[in-house]
């Protein structure tokens, strides 16, 4: 039998939870976000199919979705409660397959190590099993490692299944924007395209010195491996040990003092210290996001001098960055992330350059 790599996505998965807690709003189009109101500021977390149909995404201002939404569309704030719980249930339910090694990346998604003649057959049960179980549906993408499994669940979406290897990947991909790849973003695919790299197949035939030399030695490789859909065959279990933690707030009314800043930046950075210290972990780098009226946002972060043990010595550092911020702008939001030290056994698990774990 050969081994198999299966990328499991949750279709629309924080609204088809609500719509299974709401059976009313099955074919309505429906945006969570925030607290559920449009006239707010907040930021929409996922929009079901149909409210997708009038250019509504995930990222999209409410105020702007609530004008491209149809009068009978519902918004609904977030609750992450129940999201967790439909997930811890989903990933319950995935990992008693037989035979299935489980590893999770994301609320909505997880890869299944799989050893299999017939991996279809594999992936059908996996749907069934999480629709019987939970009464949510997923799409499959199979793959011979777990770029080429993660990029075949697009072409399963929704509810079905596509299968993507070494056999079809120029056939499937080749003339694709880069822009289509697991992890190239826009920024990436600009840089790209000003070296006359524009499509899969151009990325797979690239130069590797001049990408080594646009992106550096680690990152021009990884672009151009996965011009060929290259990637980890390696499906692994470990629990994730989180690298950060963060919190940020968008302001209903905007920051215009230094007072309310400096205000606002002492409580996002309490709090994310807090987290870091329940975990029993110093924190060893400080980042600040800011977003300034109307909407242009920077992110930026400093190495402390020494491990911070202390709640009071990590908050002055992310004071001392807000004091270098534009005090002449007005602030819509602020984030706060505290970089911690990796516990001492570490984290075995394989990792890409870009986005974490896949």
């Amino acid at each position: 039998m050969a081994d198999w790599v299966l990328h499991v996505d949750m279709d629309q998965f924080i609204a088809a939870v609500e719509v299974l807690r709401r059976p009313e709003l099955a074919g309505v189009p429906v945006i969570v976000g925030g607290r559920g109101d449009p006239t707010e500021r907040a930021v929409v977390s996922t929009a079901s199919y149909e409210a997708r149909a009038f250019g509504i995404g995930s990222g999209m201002p409410l105020k702007i979705a609530a004008r491209k939404a149809p009068e009978h569309a519902v918004f609904l704030p977030v609750d992450h409660q129940a999201y967790e719980a439909a997930s811890h249930e989903v990933m319950a339910t995935l990992r008693a397959l037989p035979g299935a090694v489980l590893e999770v990346i994301g609320w909505d998604e997880c890869f299944l190590g799989v050893s299999s003649d017939a991996p279809e057959s594999v992936a059908s049960s996996a749907q069934t099993a999480v629709l019987d179980a939970t009464g949510l549906h997923c799409s499959v993408g199979i793959g011979d490692n777990k770029v080429r499994a993660k990029i075949a669940t697009e072409f399963g979406k929704p509810r079905g299944m596509f299968r993507l290897t070494a056999a079809n990947w120029f056939e499937v991909m080749g003339e694709k924007p880069t822009r289509d790849l697991w992890g190239v973003g826009p920024k990436v695919s600009k840089r790209l395209a000003d070296h006359g790299v524009k499509t899969v197949r151009e990325l797979a035939d690239a130069d590797e010195q001049e990408l080594i030399g646009e992106f550096g030695p680690r990152m021009g490789v990884w672009y151009r491996e996965l011009g060929s859909g290259i990637g980890p065959r390696v499906v692994d279990p470990t629990p994730w040990v989180a690298r950060s933690h963060s919190r940020e707030t968008t302001y209903q009314q905007n920051l215009t003092t230094a007072e309310e800043v400096e205000a606002a930046i002492r409580t996002l950075a309490g709090s994310s210290f807090d987290d870091c210290a329940a975990e029993g972990r110093p924190v060893v780098r400080v980042h600040l996001k800011v977003r300034y009226a109307p909407f242009e946002t920077k992110t930026f972060g400093r190495k402390l001098p020494a491990p911070a043990e202390s709640r009071d010595e990590f908050i002055e550092a992310a004071l001392a960055l807000g004091r270098t911020l534009d005090g002449e702008r007005e602030v819509r939001l602020l984030g706060v992330r505290a970089e911690m030290t990796m516990p001492d056994e570490g984290d075995a698990s394989e990792r890409t350059p870009v986005r974490g774990r896949i």
